[in-house]
């Protein structure tokens, strides 16, 4: 269809442009006839046709009223009148009408120009009008966006009038305002600020002439708080006066969280160092040491308050004995990179000793080289002296144990003479059995040697007891090793067995078989068995039948092996059972009162636990536990 308008459309116009050349000049016609008589005035209304025509249809129409115009005045002005007669008296006509429509056409012409350009430059004006338009609300749809993406608003303050006036919708949501009700007066926005924080915000923004950074705080209606960040530029005019500030303002309310949650957890971690005297440091082999907490600096005697001394004037304070190794393992780690686990001491001014262990791994840069190390330093004085105390505490327990045991085995002289006469006098005997069989007139040689070994059996029993009885005398350090539980009963009832008899106590076991052995010190050992038979022999010499001391051995349900020793005696104290454990505590009036707590104390360094309950109608027994090689291994 648009294909078909055109051609249309352009006779429209063609035919518009000659049919206003026409009718202008038919207009002047009728009004020079009107005026025939002022023939001036006739000439002026064609002119007038002819301009008008050039300046709204163009040139080509402008020719056809010139022609038109000419054929007019010859018809009706010049005579003949009403006759064509075109001779030279319409060359005057002709030269002034042309010449007057080529002058006007090019004024015409040059009026369509300057209306063309300066369409064409509105056009270009509008284009580029529109595109910083775009631009402009393109700039100002980032900035909102940015606004919002940072939380960040702007504004304009006029503080002549104390009136806002301008401020972004992001400036209206940290504030709790709502855009579309309209812009809140200046009293409104002052009531938003924290009720501590709106003076001096106020006096900053109101009666403040210069650059200004505030922080505070929002109240919004909904009584949730803000922390903003604020800052305010004002701008002067020509003369020096105030016109208005202009600012921002930050929601900063995750900052502060997120600073406040940094600060608790530092103030954790300094509180954790200063009460485990833990401290840390950062050490860069080039710069020295580049942190140190407050914990490390009060660990060496600094003080925290001030800045940390140079890495020198810490080694100062490393022992002198200390310092070759304290130089060794730093240029270990930087060669190496490896990690360092150490104990060294330093010696503060005035001349406090503290001991430190430091642990520390190396830090290493891009390309794979050792920088430096960051580590902590604690200080394990308090632990070091107290592991010394518990050595000497050891020492102490050990030197009692062995002065439990040798007044025990004065105790028992008597009985253990007696144990060793038996197996001496059997072996005198059948020595002289084997010097009368080898002086017979026939020597009866079988019969000899069956005495010369029943000689050397006994010989041989005899220096087992006395073997036992060395061993329990023996002092030094302790040593462990897997011992049969069931071997060490059979020994102590060996060694008691006289003791026993004298008091007409008879000793009965069940020892379960197939038991696993434990990791003990067979002496210590032997002890608590010593002291927990004698007791229980003891318990039962001033009773009137006859005593039974019963030990049984067996496996506990939680795999520990539980060893009892029960006899028929007095009993427990009736009033708290367990003072029997306690050190000094007796009932008896030769007794030390420290064999029980004893035998507590080396059951428990064991790993076990003794106990002693009533037998219900008389006596006691005593239960203690061991752990097994097989638990020992599972624990590991």
């Amino acid at each position: 269809m648009a294909h078909w308008a055109s051609p249309s459309r352009t006779r429209l116009a063609v035919i518009r442009r000659y049919g206003i050349a026409a009718l202008s000049v038919a207009v002047a016609l009728g009004l020079a006839l009107l005026v025939r008589r002022f023939e001036g005035m006739a000439v002026a209304s064609f002119l007038m046709a002819i301009a008008l025509t050039v300046w709204y249809a163009g040139r080509r129409a402008g020719f056809l009223a010139i022609v038109l115009s000419i054929l007019s005045v010859d018809y009706f002005f010049l005579p003949p009148i009403n006759h064509f007669t075109m001779n030279l008296s319409d060359l005057p006509y002709l030269a002034v009408f042309t010449s007057f429509g080529l002058v006007f056409s090019w004024f015409s012409a040059s009026r369509r120009r300057t209306v063309q350009e300066l369409r064409q430059v509105r056009t270009e004006l509008e284009a580029k009008v529109a595109e910083r338009t775009a631009e402009l609300l393109r700039s100002e749809a980032l900035l909102a966006e940015g606004e919002r993406l940072t939380h960040t608003g702007t504004w304009a303050f006029n503080p002549a009038t104390k009136e806002v006036i301008f401020s972004s919708a992001e400036t209206y949501r940290l504030f709790g305002f709502e855009p579309e009700k309209g812009r809140p007066s200046f009293e409104e926005w002052a009531e938003r600020v924290h009720p501590k924080d709106r003076e001096r915000v106020l006096r900053d923004v109101v009666t403040g002439a210069v650059d200004y950074e505030v922080d505070f705080r929002t109240v919004l209606p909904d009584g949730a708080i803000r922390h903003i960040h604020g800052a305010g530029h004002p701008v002067f005019s020509a003369s020096g006066d105030l016109v208005e500030f202009v600012g921002s303002a930050m929601d900063v309310t995750e900052r502060k969280r997120t600073e406040e949650a940094l600060r608790q957890t530092e103030y954790y971690l300094a509180e954790g160092e200063r009460l485990t005297h833990t401290g840390s440091y950062a050490w860069n082999a080039e710069s020295g040491l580049v942190y140190t907490s407050a914990e490390l600096l009060r660990v060496f005697g600094f003080d925290p308050e001030k800045p940390a001394p140079p890495h020198p004037a810490f080694r100062q304070r490393v022992h002198p004995d200390d310092l070759a190794m304290f130089d060794a393992l730093g240029e270990k780690s930087v060669r190496e990179g490896a990690d360092v686990d150490w104990v060294y001491r330093i010696v503060l001014p005035d001349g406090t000793l503290k001991y430190l262990h430091v642990v520390a791994r190396p830090v290493f840069n891009a390309s794979g080289e050792v920088v430096g190390n960051i580590g902590t330093t604690r200080d394990i004085t308090e632990r070091k002296l107290a592991e010394q105390d518990r050595e000497r505490l050891h020492q102490a327990e050990a030197d009692l144990a062995y002065i439990s045991r040798v007044t025990t085995m004065g105790e028992l002289t008597a009985s253990l003479a007696h144990e060793i006469k038996q197996p001496m006098a059997a072996a005198v005997t059948n020595a002289s059995a084997c010097l009368r069989w080898l002086t017979r007139d026939h020597p009866d040689v079988e019969e000899a040697r069956e005495a010369a070994s029943r000689m050397v059996k006994d010989v041989t029993r005899a220096a087992d007891i006395i073997s036992r009885i060395r061993l329990l005398f023996k002092k030094g350090e302790s040593q462990r090793e897997l011992l049969d539980v069931n071997e060490v009963i059979r020994e102590m009832i060996v060694l008691l067995h006289d003791e026993a008899t004298r008091h007409l106590v008879s000793i009965q076991t069940e020892l379960a078989e197939g038991l696993p052995r434990v990791k003990a010190d067979r002496v210590l050992l032997q002890q608590v068995f010593m002291n927990l038979m004698l007791n229980g022999i003891e318990a039962m010499k001033d009773t009137s039948a006859a005593g039974e001391l019963t030990i049984k051995s067996r496996r506990a349900e939680d795999g520990q092996l539980l060893i009892s020793i029960g006899d028929t005696g007095a009993g427990l104290p009736a009033q708290q059972p367990d003072q029997i454990f306690d050190a000094f505590f007796t009932t008896k009036p030769q007794g030390t009162g420290m064999g029980l707590p004893i035998s507590r104390s080396i059951v428990e360094s064991h790993g076990g636990r003794l106990w002693a309950t009533r037998n219900g109608a008389r006596g006691a027994t005593f239960q203690f536990t061991l752990p097994c090689e097989a638990l020992a291994h599972q624990s590991a």
